[in-house]
């Protein structure tokens, strides 16, 4: 079995065994539980701040001398609209704290944020792909095409099994995962 569908066992055990419910919301240290959860076991710097610079393409994401700061700002950000929480997604994208990992682990986050502030998730299996991932990569300059994918697809099956393994198994597919 190789990283990814061990992690995404993982993914599904986080929910099935409730352990999601003791993650801080919203925060750093709740995306860490999140990315250690996921990940613990696969990778040594699971639940780890990265310590080097990393990008995606032309993309450089947030230089790893100021990280931490960066993280500390975003954790203040305000978080009671759909808005808000949209803009604190795409900050702590463009932070990518993880060397791996990370679009999987702040997708759950950010969930978790729209649980508890809005009582709404994503129901991430009406999302297409490539729409998603070209929003995320203009969202640093522009969240609106972001907003426009993900508002029309929250729903209040907040707890519903079927929305939430979907769209684990949707998450690890935006990553480039396909099962056999």
């Amino acid at each position: 079995m190789d990283i990814d569908e061990l992690s995404l066992q993982k993914a599904r055990q986080l929910f099935e065994s409730g352990d999601i419910d003791s993650m801080e919301v919203g925060t750093t240290r709740g995306l860490q539980q999140i990315h250690e959860y996921l990940f613990g076991g696969l990778y040594d710097f699971a639940g780890h701040v990265r310590e080097v610079n990393i990008s995606k393409g032309n993309f450089r994401f947030a230089n790893s001398l100021y990280l931490k700061e960066a993280l500390a700002a975003i954790e203040k950000m305000p978080e009671s609209t759909f808005e808000e929480i949209v803009a604190k997604y795409v900050e702590m994208n463009v932070a990518h704290p993880f060397l791996e990992g990370n679009g999987r682990a702040t997708r759950i986050w950010l969930d978790m944020l729209l649980k508890k502030r809005l009582g709404r998730v994503v129901d991430w299996q009406n999302i297409d792909r490539t729409a998603y991932l070209q929003a995320m990569e203009r969202s640093p300059v522009n969240d609106l095409e972001l907003r426009a994918l993900l508002q029309p697809n929250l729903t209040d099956r907040v707890d519903d099994r079927e929305v939430i393994f979907k769209g684990i198994e949707q998450s690890y597919w935006y990553e480039g995962y396909r099962r056999g």
